[in-house]
């Protein structure tokens, strides 16, 4: 239990797929004006991002890897996530339409949000191998899922405070706009450096 919390503290600090290793940047960009969109969008990733995981894995395990088709990996993963953020659209516009209507174009850009990708190639390349078998890293893989996706959650919603008071500022006329927001969303990734190390401290 220990290393599964572990996996998850990790995922959400230390290893951040947006401030630490900047994948998933065009929706912390474009998504992060206002703080429901952020928290709605983020959501939305963490569902995708643990289904993604859900399906993805056992694919790799039982039917790229035994079959020497590691290389469509990629193609496989890219059509899987698309199919799946489809199906998030479909539930948002029957269930939930005002997140739907608000979230507009970014929701079908999780098709190519890095970062839901990027966990899933992450989960094959750490896990894949893991002792306990196939049940032993697919819980891995899922716990690191939920562990990026709650990381994503945290960049938007930091984010959307950050920007917030931003806008609010006066800053000069050059720095208006996207140069102003690029360089606080540098100045809150340096931040994250910060918990390098905290896991393996309070864990270890």
């Amino acid at each position: 239990m220990k290393e599964l919390i572990a996996i998850v503290m990790a995922a959400i600090l230390v290893n951040n797929y947006v401030l630490s290793q900047f994948l998933g940047i065009c929706p912390f960009l474009g998504v992060s004006k206002k703080l429901d969109q952020a928290a709605g969008m983020s959501v939305a990733v963490i569902f995708v991002m643990m289904l993604a995981t859900a399906v993805t894995y056992p694919i790799q395990f039982f039917v790229l890897n035994p079959n020497g088709l590691g290389y469509l990996q990629t193609i496989v993963f890219i059509l899987v996530i698309a199919a799946l953020v489809q199906l998030v659209e479909i539930i948002l516009k029957k269930y939930i339409p005002a997140l739907h209507a608000s979230l507009g174009v970014y929701l079908p850009l999780i098709t190519t949000n890095c970062a839901v990708l990027g966990c899933c190639i992450s989960n094959i390349d750490n896990y894949l191998t893991a002792t306990g078998g196939f049940a032993g890293g697919f819980v891995q893989a899922l716990f690191n899922a939920l562990g990026s996706g709650l990381g994503f959650l945290l960049a938007m919603v930091l984010f959307s405070g950050v920007r917030s008071r931003v806008d609010k500022c006066k800053c000069p006329e050059c720095f208006k706009g996207m140069p102003i927001t690029l360089i606080s969303a540098a100045i809150v990734s340096v931040s994250f450096m910060g918990f390098a190390g905290i896991v393996e401290n309070l864990l270890g």
